[in-house]
């Protein structure tokens, strides 16, 4: 006697490894999509997103890295208003940012400095700079939202990887588009934090066009494109990278089968890569 086997609902031609833990649906590993406890089918996944994105920015857990992160942001400015007085409030362009702001190359006080002169630091201290209070007030309260909202899905150790990619890819961006500005600003780790929720509601089940960001995504790179002095090679630079550790971690990193310490190998090669493009680019090695 045979026994018949169990195909999925949606792809008849696949067997379902699995069945939702909603609605017993038979569900194979394309279908698949983890929950708290066993997995869902993309149907209940979507009729069920609120449980995880509704409540962007309210709290479950300590958001203790997002917090940390603000702190490490507002303590820097202090310093820059210490060393360059009431200039570094308005936005002026002090010493903290010619010494640790992002540049390819540059020519001060008698000598070249810039990633392109061993600098490689910058790719992440011009994260932590600002231009202005205004600059950090904005910055850190869209750090505040998102942060909260990628720690709390994701926990602190993906929140970090992410928001270190995010970091370096949009210093990345920043040398590749524009290379003689000197750029600082949390606003690329930023992106890529929205990058990187996107990429996590989809995996869920939800699509871009579901998604309470878009509409703030869509303001910002509106932004982005029409006010001079935007580094638009760093946010986009930072909302790629988010996306690309976001599927990682959150999609390709939850599928059966996959070792668990795949996905943040994979991030810290992409990291790698971001910082050794910055590094050709600053150099003139790459058209």
């Amino acid at each position: 006697m045979e026994t018949a086997v169990q195909t999925c609902y949606r792809h008849p031609d696949q067997p379902a490894g699995v069945i939702c833990q909603r609605c017993d649906r038979p569900i194979c590993p394309r279908c698949m999509h983890q929950a708290s406890v066993g997995f869902h089918c993309p149907e209940c996944t979507k009729q069920g997103k609120q449980k995880v994105y509704q409540g962007i920015g309210s709290l479950r857990v300590r958001p203790i890295l997002t917090q940390v992160l603000i702190a490490i942001n507002v303590a820097v400015f202090l310093v820059g208003v210490a060393v360059d007085g009431s200039g570094a409030i308005g936005g002026d362009s002090g010493r903290m940012q010619i010494d640790f702001g992002l540049i390819a190359k540059a020519f001060d006080r008698g000598q070249f400095i810039g990633v392109g002169e061993g600098e490689w630091y910058r790719l992440v201290t011009a994260g932590f700079l600002h231009y202005g209070l205004i600059h950090l007030l904005l910055n850190m309260y869209a750090l505040w939202i998102l942060g909260n909202a990628v720690e709390n899905l994701g926990g602190r150790l993906r929140f970090g990887v992410i928001y270190g990619v995010s970091l370096l890819a949009g210093a990345f961006g920043a040398l590749v588009l524009s290379p003689g500005s000197l750029t600082a600003g949390a606003s690329g780790a930023i992106f890529g934090l929205m990058g990187a929720i996107f990429l996590a509601q989809r995996a869920q089940g939800i699509g871009f066009r579901d998604s309470p960001l878009l509409w703030v995504l869509l303001l910002n790179l509106a932004f982005t494109f029409g006010i001079p002095g935007i580094s638009i090679g760093g946010h986009l630079g930072g909302l790629v990278g988010g996306a690309a550790a976001g599927w990682i971690l959150f999609d390709y990193g939850q599928r059966p089968g996959v070792d668990k310490r795949l996905p943040l190998a994979a991030c810290g090669a992409f990291a790698v890569l971001c910082v050794v493009g910055s590094v050709l680019f600053a150099n003139g090695w790459m058209p």
